[in-house]
Parts: C-alpha cells; structure tokens; sequence
C-alpha cells in the first residue's frame, strides 16, 4: 500500500513539474504565430477626441477605427471614417470636415483626408467637397491638387482643379477655378 502511494505522489510530482515546464511563454514564438510586420502598434474603436481651450471646445474628433503606427514614422489612419468638427472661441461649432479614410503624420503635423471628402462651413453655409484634401495643422493650410465643388447657400456652384483654403474654410482660392455663378 505504501508503495502504491509513493508511486502516486511520484506520478503526480513528475506530471506536475511537466506542466510547468511546458507552460513556458516565449514572446519572439508568440510573435511568429501571431505578429505581422504590417499590423498597427495600437488599435482603437469608437475614439472621441476633444481639444479645449479655456473651458471651450477648439477641435472634436470622432472615427470608428484607430490604428496607430510607429514604423517607419508615427502616423495614425482612421480607415473606416472621421469626423472633426472646429469651434469658434465661443465654443459653436465653426466648420465640420468629414471623409471616409484620414490619415495623421505625426512628425510633420500634416493630415490626409481621402475618398468622399467634404468640409462645411456653418456659419456662411458652404461646402466643399473632393476627393483628397491635405491639412497642414502647424499652418491650418487646407489644400488640394484635385477636383473641387463648393457649393453655397445662394445656390451659386463654383468648381476647379485644386483650392488652398483656411480651417475656417471662410476664404478660398481656386488653382485653376471653373464655375458657374447665380445672378439676381
């Protein structure tokens, strides 16, 4: 019987120690299961950023997706969508850009907006809408090479091949303007 028993506890000890052994997490075997070169360092979902300034809002982000990437220079993608809406200094809503991929450099303050983009003016009630726009944040330059369309509340339509606009998006200038003008 008591050899019984210490064959037992033998058995168990040896079963035990192979567990443990066994249980062994080595990070680099993790990561050639599980890593890929082109995955984002971070990921985040549903993201509401907001900016203030002395109580007010200045900037509000919003984006469904995330995806924060350090290699080869930090940039951050918003693939699925973004929306930033600009405050006055009395906290109204200004203007509001919207696109469904935007992209953020974070070295050189530049941002990336691509496929159906369109940026409003609340106050003056105009809209611009393009495919591709660029917003240099250390300048608040908002720029295209591309097609363009504004659109204001008079019903006038003016459109060309590129513009250079403010972040308030109350002054523009065409690169190559087109258009059409309503007359009363």
């Amino acid at each position: 019987m008591k050899l019984h028993f210490l064959f037992f506890l033998f058995y168990l000890f040896s079963i035990t120690c192979l567990l443990l052994i066994s249980c062994e997490n080595d990070i680099k075997t993790i990561q050639k299961v599980s890593y890929k070169p082109t995955d984002p360092d971070e990921r985040t979902t549903n993201i509401k950023l907001i900016q203030t300034d002395s109580g007010f809002a200045k900037i509000a982000l919003r984006a469904k997706l995330s995806e924060t990437y350090h290699k080869p220079t930090t940039r951050i993608k918003f693939r699925e969508g973004i929306e930033i809406r600009l405050y006055t200094k009395n906290g109204k809503v200004q203007s509001i850009l919207t696109a469904l991929y935007g992209e953020i450099f974070q070295e050189t303050g530049e941002m990336l907006f691509k496929d159906s983009v369109c940026l409003k003016n609340i106050q003056q009630n105009q809209t611009l809408q393009t495919e591709e726009l660029h917003w240099n944040q250390n300048t608040q330059a908002i720029f295209t090479p591309k097609n363009v369309i504004v659109r204001s509340e008079d019903g006038s339509l003016f459109y060309g091949d590129g513009i250079k606009t403010s972040l308030d998006f109350k002054q523009y200038e065409f690169i190559k303007p087109k258009g059409k003008f309503k007359i009363n």
